[in-house]
């Protein structure tokens, strides 16, 4: 939990946040970028994850949302080809995407200078969330937000004091106890004055819950990594969170069918948790 002192910090320069106008968010979460494939992925991964990055920042673009990525830009943390990094820097720069730190982003669970995700904040195309706490404020036509966050390796709030914004939404990259995943640290409960969680981290996708005033969501990694057959009959997805939404709108990505990027072969007796 983060401590009352630490919110009271935060509370103190909210006067300060940058100010984003939108019509919502798009939420994208673990894209995994890599230039080999990762896990049991075939040829073609590098081409494939930039076709879906590129994909949902367009999408943002076209509904005048933010794209937010929910961590794990990355597969590996450094030694990532410079000709990705080109890539990415390229592909960014139109959009400035928000990007929270995951765990593969990190280098010995530290975000290092040496690591894929600092070069691309030191060249100025991406909005790097690497600190817990207030991030922006989301202005829509319909009303103004607080966007907040806990990068992995930061604890969630225990409250958050309240504001003059419509709602709070916190973003995550954290081991939470969705309904595959009840033994994990993070129990789902209510969080007073935040009115959203959207975590990642967790790559199968989860049913919303809603505990008292705080809804959880976990919309699932955007890149098929595990071989299970689960990952068989699931669409990759972008979400999106529009004033008035109950839940995260899913938007689908366009993506290879399933025997294109897996091997041929028998599925595990025992299915892995698709957390990364």
């Amino acid at each position: 939990m983060i401590n009352c002192s630490h919110v009271q910090k935060n509370a103190d320069v909210m006067h300060e946040l940058p100010v984003v106008r939108a019509h919502g968010l798009l939420f994208v979460a673990d894209p995994h970028v890599a230039a080999l494939p990762p896990m049991q992925r075939l040829e073609g991964y590098r081409e494939q994850v930039l076709d879906k990055v590129r994909f949902c920042l367009q999408t943002a673009r076209k509904q005048d949302l933010v794209p937010v990525f929910l961590g794990d830009l990355f597969h590996w943390p450094r030694g990532n080809p410079q000709g990705l990094l080109v890539e990415l820097v390229e592909m960014f720069r139109p959009y400035m995407p928000w990007v929270l730190v995951g765990n593969h982003d990190k280098y010995l669970e530290r975000l290092t200078p040496d690591v894929s995700l600092a070069v691309l904040q030191t060249a100025g195309v991406i909005r790097l969330i690497d600190h817990a706490g207030p991030v922006f404020r989301l202005k829509t036509p319909a009303q103004t937000v607080l966007l907040g966050a806990s990068p992995n390796g930061y604890p969630l709030p225990a409250f958050f004091p309240a504001t003059d914004d419509a709602s709070v939404i916190w973003i995550s990259h954290h081991n939470v106890g969705f309904r595959d995943f009840r033994d994990k640290a993070i129990a789902i409960r209510e969080i007073p004055g935040i009115d959203w969680v959207v975590n990642g981290h967790i790559h199968r996708p989860q049913p919303s819950e809603k505990k008292g005033q705080t809804t959880w969501a976990n919309p699932g990694n955007i890149t098929r990594l595990s071989f299970t057959k689960r990952t068989l009959a699931r669409v990759p997805v972008a979400t999106v969170w529009r004033p008035g939404y109950e839940d995260l709108e899913r938007v689908a990505i366009p993506h290879l069918p399933f025997e294109q990027i897996f091997p041929e072969q028998a599925f595990p007796v025992e299915e892995e948790p698709e957390i990364l």
